[in-house]
């Protein structure tokens, strides 16, 4: 599955007040997804010693899902493709890299 089939897919699912002219609601999302990520890995240091059982990994497989789900809404709000944010990503991230090399 690439970028476009997911969002296409994942705004199917996307059942929220005023949708797509309501950016606040999948931010608050990704904040509140993105935290249980964190807490997860918080727990990994303190309950394992930073070894990422299989587990562990399962968890964070289905929260970071969560997170991608709404970094898509955030995309769908804001008119743009997870193709577009992600390339746009990696040039800036290529011109940061020449930039400290």
């Amino acid at each position: 599955m690439n970028f476009e089939e997911y969002q296409a897919e994942a705004s199917v699912t996307a059942l929220y007040p005023r949708r797509m002219e309501n950016l606040e609601y999948p931010t608050l999302g990704l904040a509140g997804e993105a935290g249980e990520v964190a807490n997860i890995v918080k727990k990994i240091q303190r309950d394992h010693g930073g070894v990422i059982t299989d587990d562990t990994r399962a968890k964070l497989k289905d929260e970071l899902g969560d997170v991608l789900w709404y970094i898509s809404a955030c995309a769908d709000e804001l008119g743009l493709t997870l193709n577009e944010v992600a390339e746009f990503n990696v040039q800036k991230l290529a011109k940061r890299h020449n930039r400290a090399a």
